[in-house]
């Protein structure tokens, strides 16, 4: 082989090592930064990319999709004096890479750190019983805090979640015995309020009751009251029919008055709680005469009547 064909022979050969140190392959979700002499130029994104040979180098390959970093339980302590531990994730993603790569040195250990700083300022500035019911607003302080400080640094941070925070053992207990206590005396209020509702209930049922107990006595009095006045007016009407004829010399409405008397007196000696057999003389004769001339009136009245 002459000199020519071997100079020839090792261009190509030098051609061919360019261009492979010229062409640069990125895969998906990820982006290289390019650096020139040492100084960062340009970032290549997904896909096939050409940069200068030798003179331009790869400088960090960044992950451009949302990472999840956890963070280690740590104590706490909060506001009234309360020793907690707690622990979390946090989820950020790279947005500028050429930032992330040059801006801060090892992105995911600061990140880290930042995140347990925090974690310990915004839990030590409540109380447990906040720290144990507003998990929320924690969880939105620390996004806040934690994504504006790494804003520079060309990161977003997109979620940053409480997962767990344990009292000691004796404060739990002490919980769950207040917690024992407030049931217990919510049953009794509710026990309580049953009982007064039951009262009330009966007060009303009782006091309809009374009350339908009095209009009917009241109806019954009404109806007695009507009945003895009908009576009334019946008896003043047998009344004037015999002083009529008393008045006309009639004997039968003489004999009725004595027999009605008679009869009466019967009653109230038959009626009396001291009497259990009776005898006295009585004169049949007379008591028959005087109903018969009841009789004989009644049949006189209606006679006149008819005419």
């Amino acid at each position: 082989m002459s000199a020519f064909g071997s100079f020839v022979f090792l261009l190509l050969v030098l051609s061919i090592v360019l261009v492979v140190l010229s062409v640069k392959f990125v895969p998906q979700g990820m982006a290289y930064t390019v650096q020139r002499f040492g100084k960062y130029t340009m970032t290549l994104t997904p896909g096939l990319n050409v940069i200068m040979p030798i003179i331009d180098q790869i400088g960090a390959r960044m992950n451009m999709m949302e990472q999840v970093l956890d963070v280690p339980s740590q104590e706490v302590i909060t506001k009234d004096n309360a020793m907690v531990r707690a622990d979390g994730v946090v989820f950020y993603q790279v947005i500028d890479a050429a930032r992330a790569a040059y801006e801060v040195s090892n992105l995911e250990y600061t990140v880290l750190q930042l995140t347990m700083t925090n974690i310990r300022t915004v839990m030590g500035s409540m109380d447990l019983d906040e720290l144990l019911s507003k998990r929320d607003e924690i969880n939105a302080r620390l996004l806040a805090v934690v994504d504006d400080a790494t804003t520079p640094w060309g990161v977003k941070v997109t979620r940053i979640e409480i997962k767990d925070i344990k009292p000691p053992q004796d404060l739990v207990d002490s919980m769950a015995r207040q917690m024992k206590a407030e049931r217990d005396k919510r049953a009794a209020v509710l026990e309580a309020e049953g009982m007064r509702q039951a009262a009330i209930l009966k007060a009303e049922g009782e006091k309809q009751a009374a009350v339908l107990e009095a209009e009917g006595r009241k109806e019954a009095a009404f109806r007695e009251a009507e009945a003895r006045e009908r009576l009334a007016q019946a008896e003043a009407r047998a009344t004037l029919m015999v002083s009529e004829a008393i008045a006309k010399g009639d004997v039968q409405a003489v004999n009725y008055f004595v027999a009605q008397k008679y009869v009466e007196a019967l009653q109230q000696l038959a009626a009396a709680d001291n009497s259990k057999v009776i005898l006295m003389p009585l004169e049949s004769a007379s008591v028959i005469g005087a109903l018969g001339g009841i009789g004989e009136l009644t049949r006189e009245a209606f006679t006149k009547k008819e005419g």
